[in-house]
């Protein structure tokens, strides 16, 4: 009894991973559409054929059950019949298979001649993102989120300067290869607004499964508002806990490991934090940006997440309110 009741729940929390947004199935970009119609293509033809396949064996085992001497009778040329047409439709399907693979591929790799191009670099453990120069302002860099326009073809530019990592955002496009000295190139394309979560797919080493990354789909309008505030250099504030944090960034090592645009800071080893505050997470997807999660990474990242490349900086409570008040401050 305890088995009977096991197995259906065992189905319903198999089946809990088919949604969400992060799922191959919720589809909402068209290369993933196009890979989600392949899916259940196949999925539909191997099942046929596992039910054809079944009613065969059940049909032979019945069979089995006549004398010797009847099957022997006339038995030898439907056999062959049938064998010879198994091996037809084996060929056929195979082939037929095949060929929807093909064109799935090509539909998923080519996007138009205006597609907006979006670079971005595989690092241990987070992504870097570039923008590239536009007619509607100079490029800019961000960290671990990835806005787009809804409806518009993007070009990523995937690469890496360490290891393999793979890009993957299962609702919005299948997985690609960040190989270091090569560069590779995936269409990415949403047709409807939200926020699509994606992952690095390939074991890149200890903080591999903390190496998220958000694609927020938004209309042209609020996507091209997102970009002039990110071009902007961070806003100075009269506030004088923020002021404070700022003179502590910059005296403190931080300064020569990450940039803020429109400060001294710029370094380049870490991420971009001129708008950091904006992101909705830190730490690629460990934290949600709070001030509570900004004060927490800052005063030990190793304890939340061992072996990344960012030390513990020796801070006072005071500095430490201060300077995580200044990194929520810059949005």
């Amino acid at each position: 009894m305890k088995t009977h009741r096991a197995l259906p729940l065992s189905v319903l929390v198999l089946a809990s991973g088919c949604g969400g947004y992060q799922s191959a199935l919720g589809a909402k970009g068209a290369p993933a559409i196009h890979v989600e119609h392949l899916i259940v293509g196949i999925v539909a033809v191997c099942t046929v054929i596992w039910i054809l396949v079944m009613m065969m064996l059940v049909l032979a085992l019945v069979r089995a059950r006549r004398s010797v001497a009847s099957q022997a009778t006339g038995s030898e040329k439907p056999l062959t019949v049938a064998v010879s047409a198994a091996i037809a439709a084996t060929v056929v399907i195979i082939a037929g298979m095949t060929i929807a693979s093909f064109y799935t591929t090509r539909n998923i790799g080519l996007p138009d001649s205006t597609a907006l191009t979006v670079t971005v670099r595989g690092q241990q453990w987070w992504w870097q993102v570039f923008y590239a120069d536009s007619p509607a302002g100079p490029g800019f860099q961000t960290a671990n989120e990835i806005h787009i326009p809804v409806g518009r073809d993007v070009r990523l530019r995937l690469e890496s300067p360490d290891v393999i990592h793979s890009f993957w955002v299962p609702s919005l496009a299948g997985k690609q290869d960040l190989v270091p000295g090569r560069t590779n190139s995936l269409l990415l394309r949403a047709e409807k607004p939200g926020v699509y979560r994606g992952q690095c797919a390939e074991f890149c080493g200890l903080q591999h499964s903390h190496m998220a990354i958000l694609v927020i789909a938004e209309t042209q309008a609020a996507f091209e508002g997102w970009a002039a505030t990110q071009r902007l250099d961070a806003a100075g504030s009269a506030d004088p806990d923020i002021a404070a944090g700022q003179a502590s960034f910059m005296a403190k090592p931080c300064a020569a490991c990450h940039t803020v645009r429109g400060t001294p800071a710029g370094g380049t080893t870490g991420p971009d934090l001129t708008h950091v505050g904006g992101r909705r997470t830190i730490a690629a997807g460990l934290l949600e940006t709070t001030r509570g999660s900004l004060a927490a990474w800052i005063a030990d990242p190793q304890t939340l997440k061992p072996g990344n490349n960012m030390p513990m900086v020796p801070l006072t409570s005071i500095e430490l309110r201060n300077i995580s008040a200044y990194m929520e401050s810059l949005k």
